[in-house]
């Protein structure tokens, strides 16, 4: 069975829709549930609703990530352009991109809206 989704529960939907947009997702569709919550389906070009962000109407205070979350990840051609225009945006990376190995990928990580982490991975040629 393939993995259809991941959802995070976000605290400003069109503040968090904004963000992935800037890293390269798309809103593919929203979806009211009842009176309670919007689930904002964002998904890559080409592809199916990957990331479900869920915005619980009656919500004010910041959901606790906890110790269990690590991240996602994405890729991009060009990691210097996507920060350039993430720094535009006014986001900055947690630190430098860095390589894990010598002669890596290229990656760093950034932070959403909400605090949580995307690991950005520079494809190689």
């Amino acid at each position: 069975m393939p993995l259809i989704h991941t959802c995070y529960r976000i605290t400003d939907i069109d503040r968090s829709v904004a963000f992935y947009e800037l890293l390269g997702f798309s809103e593919l569709r929203r979806l009211p549930i009842g009176e309670e919550a919007i689930n904002a389906f964002m998904g890559m070009p080409g592809d199916g609703p990957r990331l479900e962000l869920t915005y619980n109407i009656d919500r004010t205070e910041p959901y606790e990530i906890g110790t269990g979350y690590g991240h996602i990840a994405i890729t991009t051609e060009d990691l210097d352009a996507m920060l350039a225009g993430l720094a535009e945006a006014g986001v900055r990376p947690e630190k430098p991109p860095y390589s894990v190995r010598e002669g890596g990928s290229r990656l760093c990580f950034v932070r959403d809206p909400d605090g949580y982490r995307i690991e950005i991975i520079e494809r190689s040629a």
